[in-house]
């Protein structure tokens, strides 16, 4: 693979491009067509979602700072961008992968802390083990979870928190002005839009990683170029991304198709041939259990 160019222009047009997309379906599409102008502004934040995941790991500039002031603008609202970036840079710790206390992103739970919830609450959180249930109430329960955790930690003096969350609410500034005075969704309608959003990129979460005994059997390869691969910048290729995750989300097609034995091998066949195949045998069935299945507790 060659070096990756000091500009990388397709992903610095996506971005302009989703912006530019977001503008529109909130005021000209709103306004011909209210559910066209919903639709399209809650793909547009999924895309957006996806490209703040591009901009953390070094795209589409050489400079952190002028990617960030991409992202500044955060058009589905819920998630500081700097609280995503150093979480999902934790997560990037293979070693780490799935554990409930050092892989933020893990969906997993100590079987310790499992076995003392209260019956209600285990019952939603099996129900997030599915598909529907995590599209469903999956959202909510992470913006939850962020919340409790982000404010206690602030109330602990941890500043590099607040100020990822001043910065955001900086940001949603012009965001709030914007819907105000020039879109014409209603704004129910784009709150519905960014909790939509965030339901289609729990598909994406939903299996990414398994528990195994081997780091490098965590990781999913869902295959398929449709418009979820493409909204999510083909992180469904995903063990290609953990595996070098500054790529560019334009080559990981490219260099799976090249290395497609050697992924298999690697992730130990961890490998679903569509996201079809992941709605037809998850959407109403638990993928695992809460409590991880290779922590001692149960």
């Amino acid at each position: 693979m060659r070096d990756a160019p000091r500009i990388e222009w397709p992903t610095l047009a996506l971005i302009l491009g989703c912006y530019a997309l977001w503008a529109l379906a909130t005021t000209v599409l709103s306004a011909l067509w209210l559910p066209l102008g919903f639709v399209v502004t809650m793909l547009a934040i999924t895309l957006h979602s996806s490209l703040q995941h591009e901009v953390l790991h070094g795209h589409p500039f050489a400079s952190r700072p002028a990617n960030e002031a991409l992202m500044f603008l955060p058009l589905g609202v819920i998630y500081p961008y700097g609280r995503f970036r150093d979480l999902h840079l934790a997560h990037h710790r293979d070693e780490n992968l799935t554990d409930p206390y050092d892989d933020p992103e893990s969906n997993y739970m100590d079987p310790k802390v499992w076995v003392r919830l209260s019956p209600a609450l285990r019952v939603i959180l099996r129900a997030n083990n599915t598909l529907l249930g995590r599209m469903l109430i999956g959202p909510a329960v992470s913006v939850f979870a962020l919340l409790r955790g982000d404010l206690a930690a602030i109330r602990a003096g941890d500043r590099a928190i607040r100020r990822d969350w001043l910065l955001h609410l900086a940001g949603m500034v012009p965001v709030l002005v914007w819907l105000s005075t020039v879109a014409a969704i209603p704004f129910w309608l784009f709150v519905l839009s960014c909790y939509g959003a965030l339901s289609i990129l729990k598909i994406r979460t939903f299996l990414e990683h398994r528990a195994h005994e081997l780091a490098r059997g965590r990781t999913v390869i869902v295959e398929g170029r449709g418009l979820l691969p493409f909204l999510f910048l083909y992180n469904n290729f995903h063990v290609v991304h953990h595996a070098k995750p500054n790529l560019a989300w334009y080559r990981l097609p490219a260099l799976y198709e090249e290395r497609k034995e050697d992924y298999h091998r690697r992730n130990d066949g961890y490998v679903y041939r569509s996201y079809a195949e992941v709605f037809r045998r998850y959407f109403l069935r638990t993928k695992d259990p809460v409590p991880h299945p290779l922590r001692p507790g149960l």
